[in-house]
């Protein structure tokens, strides 16, 4: 819980103190004091120190009640500390201290005993392990640069307070503007969740800030993640965040496809997804896109590039197209008549290309012609300088024109030392400046395509809600046998091919009425059939079902044989694995044995409403074959939409653990499973 006294605070000890601003309780000092901090400071050390307006203290125990402590002393020393604020009754604290969870054993006790005794007095813990915390009211930091204090600018939530720091050196010199900055350390008490939920319950439409970028290296409490960014979104903010830490599998052993595709970094796609965050892979990439949430916004996916530098425009279409936008060809007559306008061996077929010798009045009319054509949905103006030249008179009809014109001008300003003061007079017109053309084009296209999916209640479909329970409630832990498995997934409403099994042989003559040949004959019991030769296709007869049951049968840990129709089809893939207090994430995409191989999945936290599923099925890279591929008739999305959302099943049996419905033959009609697998585990989550 975050309280008053941490935001508006009117009084601030630093515990830990210096003169030296080389140290942290000196720098924070420092920033107190150059921030401008309205209330009492006193200062806490048995040395001297001697800030001009800062009351020194020489002992805790001489100090008042003050509303926030921040503590710079050794981590051994923060719990007696806390515990004499605490009776004198501060109950906010931002401590710096290093030596706690992050450093084995005892520090994790540590922490954890300063977290219970802050819980228990209803206080808030920031940190520890951090650098502070910059709001309108105080610079609670000790390290800078500490932006200014922009009320429209960017919140920034960072688990790691050096990585705040890089953000915001490198996010000033492009023009990008900070509100508050959060650094949560080790999140011990206070984690991001707690800092959304504050920024949502107290959100003022015309006053709070709408943009927030995250760095984060957990997520503890997805849910009360997701309830708080979805939130604050469908309020007006938008929100970009780096979640490190991906790269590693989350432990879980690859005992079905889902399981070894459910990667930590899927499902943590898969919450921002469902949240409507931008997923930024770079802190480059999270400051592009914190740059485009604080322009006009995009809306619509047709660019014009503006440029007299061919490379930067071939660079930035390959960009943009290769992430969902488009890059239009113009009308020749139109572009004939702009080009009548422009310096002899210019280009207009988008990308424009006005040449180097191109002005600021040649600017103005190409700028001018995008913003009356309505193929145009936003421009982007990549103008740099080789040194010849001054390019003042540029940017400052770039300026005007980005003021008057209705839709989104993007600056690409390259000449970061030939231009440097030009670039500085522009952005401090309130304009930002993105140096670098490939990290716009995926920057734009990522915001765009996010604000293309919003969250929306789901409703779950019809099923035998009785008959899943009832098979659930009777099941053992482990992987549910065929018939099970087949009973479970008839009660969800999910079409599978007419199946039989077959544990001995004598078994073939009293169901030899009921198989229709051609069939497929595959073993039960190793878990990757293809893997050990456990399936055998067109099967014609009773004689070669016969022997391949033989042979199937002598495979190790064969247990039976299923004998099944022969569905012809391209094959699709479906699956769920639960993930811990993330719930299930669903996974879809082509499937058989180039599952694994090709990895062509889509993924999303269950339960999900249809246009989350049909945007898990439009971003697929096969997604072609359902419209149809070079003369092959398409596959019915409709119906693998459904089968997707059927997977809902997991919402209402928790207790499956994986599931696996790989492969689904597919055609134009239909969507037959034909082979599944169903795990069970009441204990874990």
């Amino acid at each position: 819980m975050v309280i008053s006294q941490l935001i508006q605070p009117k009084s601030i000890a630093v515990i830990g103190a210096s003169d030296n601003t080389t140290k942290p309780g000196g720098m924070v000092l420092q920033n107190l004091i150059n921030g401008k901090f309205e209330g009492k400071i006193f200062a806490v050390n048995p040395k001297p120190v001697s800030f001009e307006g800062v009351t020194y203290v020489s002992e805790l125990n001489h100090l008042k009640a003050v509303d926030l402590a921040i503590i710079a002393i050794p981590a051994s020393q923060c719990l007696e500390t806390v515990r004499t604020l605490l009776k004198m009754g501060t109950k906010a604290f931002i401590v710096f201290s290093a030596g706690f969870s992050e450093a084995g054993e005892r520090g994790i006790e540590l922490e954890k005993e300063l977290t219970d005794m802050v819980n228990k007095a209803g206080g808030t813990l920031i940190g520890p392990n951090c650098v502070g915390i910059i709001s309108e009211k105080y610079k609670g930091v000790f390290t800078t640069p500490v932006p200014e204090y922009d009320p429209q600018g960017c919140e920034l939530i960072s688990s790691s307070g050096a990585t705040a720091v890089f953000i915001m050196e490198s996010a000033l010199l492009t023009g990008l503007r900070f509100s508050n900055v959060y650094s949560i350390g080790n999140a011990a008490q206070t984690g991001v969740e707690e800092i959304l939920e504050y920024l949502d319950v107290n959100f003022d439409e015309h006053k709070s800030p709408k943009v927030q970028l995250l760095y984060l290296e957990q997520v503890k409490k997805p849910f009360k993640f997701l309830k708080h960014t979805t939130s604050l979104i469908q309020k007006g903010c938008r929100i970009a965040a780096i979640k490190s830490g991906y790269s590693e599998a989350g432990g879980r052993a690859a005992s079905s496809h889902t399981g070894a595709l459910a990667t930590a970094d899927n499902v943590i796609r898969a919450l921002f997804r469902k949240a409507g965050i931008v997923y930024c892979s770079s802190r480059d990439e999270l400051i592009a896109v914190g740059s485009v949430f604080q322009s006009k916004e995009l809306k619509g996916e047709n660019i014009a590039i503006i440029t007299h530098a061919g490379g930067s425009a071939v660079m930035l279409t390959d960009a943009l197209t290769s992430n969902g936008l488009n890059v239009p060809q113009f009308d020749s007559d139109k572009a004939a008549t702009l080009l009548s306008k422009l310096n002899p061996g210019s280009s207009v077929n988008n990308p424009i290309d006005f040449l180097a010798t191109g002005t600021a009045k040649h600017l103005g009319e190409i700028i001018d012609f995008c913003e009356g054509y309505d193929v145009v949905d936003a421009m982007v103006v990549v103008f740099g300088s080789p040194g010849l030249f001054n390019v003042k008179d540029v940017y400052e009809l770039l300026d005007k024109k980005m003021s008057a014109c209705t839709k989104p001008i993007y600056p690409v300003l390259p000449s970061l030392i030939n231009a440097e003061k030009e670039i500085k007079q522009f952005l401090s017109k309130r304009r930002v400046n993105f140096p670098d053309e490939v990290n716009l084009g995926k920057a734009l296209a990522h915001v765009y395509t996010s604000t293309k999916y919003r969250f929306e209640k789901t409703t779950l479909p019809e099923m035998d809600i009785v008959s899943v329970r009832s098979i659930i409630n009777t099941a053992q832990n482990g992987y549910l046998d065929a018939q099970t498995n087949q009973e479970l997934l008839a009660a969800a409403g999910i079409a599978q091919a007419e199946q039989l099994i077959i544990s001995d042989k004598s078994q073939f003559e009293k169901v030899n009425s009921k198989i229709k040949f051609p069939v497929a004959m595959k073993v039960i019991g190793p878990v990757h059939k293809t893997e050990v030769n456990g399936v055998m296709l067109n099967i014609n007869s009773i004689e070669q079902a016969l022997n391949a049951f033989e042979i199937l049968m002598k495979i190790p840990d064969a247990s039976a044989v299923l004998v099944q129709e022969m569905v012809k089809g391209e094959e699709l893939y479906c699956g769920a694995v639960r993930q811990g207090d993330f719930g299930h994430v669903v996974l879809c995409g082509l499937g058989g044995v180039f599952l694994e191989l090709l990895q062509d999945t889509a993924s999303a936290l269950a339960p999900m409403s249809y246009g989350e599923v049909k945007s898990m099925v439009e971003s697929l890279k096969a997604y072609p074959l359902f419209k149809g591929y070079r003369n092959k008739k398409g596959l019915n999305e409709e119906k693998f939409i459904e089968i997707v959302m059927r997977i809902a099943l997991v919402h209402i049996a928790p207790e499956i653990s994986e599931l696996d419905l790989n492969p689904i033959k597919a055609d134009e009609h239909n969507m037959i499973v034909v082979d599944s697998r169903i795990c069970i585990d009441k204990n874990g989550r």
